[in-house]
């Protein structure tokens, strides 16, 4: 692994306006051009979090999967975040993982928060997505997913021995102020338990529904500590996680070592 440079993305996301959406954060990316490697925009940022934006959910052929292979490709980056897309087994929020060469993954988002109503009109994931990047191992996943350490946890990789399953996670969200302390905590629990960096976008103003954003997103290393940290509002910012460090990290204190062997299911 060499060094990765990340940059987050924290914007003020407008209600159910895609094209927009699309022109506002492609303008906010704009300086990131050959001096990141990987960009992450928040959850639905087409939309923002809104049951109702399911009407218009675009498909893979849509513009938005266009738009974010081509930022990819103009950036020289990864670029990730999620948008609501439909298929032939429901609309799902779907996290994109594009890469400069027009490579291009997805994660369907596995917890669906039940508390919005979310489970009742979108289409649950399965399994977590792992995506290789400049040497990293990533594992990016979506706003309520953080709530669940099982589905978050971090094992050893049968296949490569002594390798965990993945080095950086990330983290999308549109995650109201009201609950800004469990965003906080939790994230800086997932890089502890899991021994890795931790990046993550969460949306930041108000929304359609009214609810307000703090924003609070970062980037947080392996013992829990902040490297990155945006306050409330519409910011751009970008910070180096290093490989060595973690390493280092890794090899002097091993609690992989001691941990349970489970399934995900």
């Amino acid at each position: 692994m060499q060094d990765l440079r990340i940059s987050l993305v924290q914007g003020e996301t407008r209600w159910h306006d895609p094209a927009g959406n699309r022109d506002y954060y492609g303008g906010l990316i704009v300086p990131l051009a050959g001096k990141t490697d990987l960009v992450v925009l928040p959850e639905t940022f087409t939309s923002g979090f809104s049951n109702d934006a399911i009407d218009r959910a675009e498909g893979m052929d849509g513009p938005t999967v266009a738009w974010i292979v081509e930022q990819a490709k103009r950036l020289d980056a990864a670029v990730t975040g999620s948008v609501q897309l439909r298929t032939e087994q429901g609309v799902f929020n779907r996290l994109l993982w594009a890469t400069p060469d027009g490579g291009l993954a997805h994660y369907d988002k596995r917890h669906l928060f039940r508390y919005a109503g979310e489970h009742k009109r979108y289409a649950a994931g399965s399994g977590r997505l792992g995506v290789e990047w400049k040497g990293w191992r990533i594992n990016p996943q979506v706003c309520y997913d953080l709530r669940f350490p099982v589905f978050c946890r971090n094992r050893y990789d049968v296949e490569r021995p002594g390798q965990l399953d993945f080095d950086l996670q990330i983290f999308v969200a549109n995650w109201p102020a009201s609950r800004a302390h469990a965003w906080k905590t939790l994230l800086r629990a997932r890089a502890i338990e899991n021994l890795c960096y931790v990046a993550a976008v969460n949306r930041a103003g108000r929304d359609g529904n009214d609810l307000d954003y703090s924003g609070d997103s970062a980037v947080i290393d392996f013992l829990g500590q902040p490297l990155l940290e945006i306050p409330e509002g519409e910011a751009v910012a970008t910070t180096t996680i290093s490989a060595a460090d973690l390493k280092a990290w890794r090899e002097r204190f091993p609690a992989m070592l001691d941990a349970d062997d489970f399934e995900l299911r």
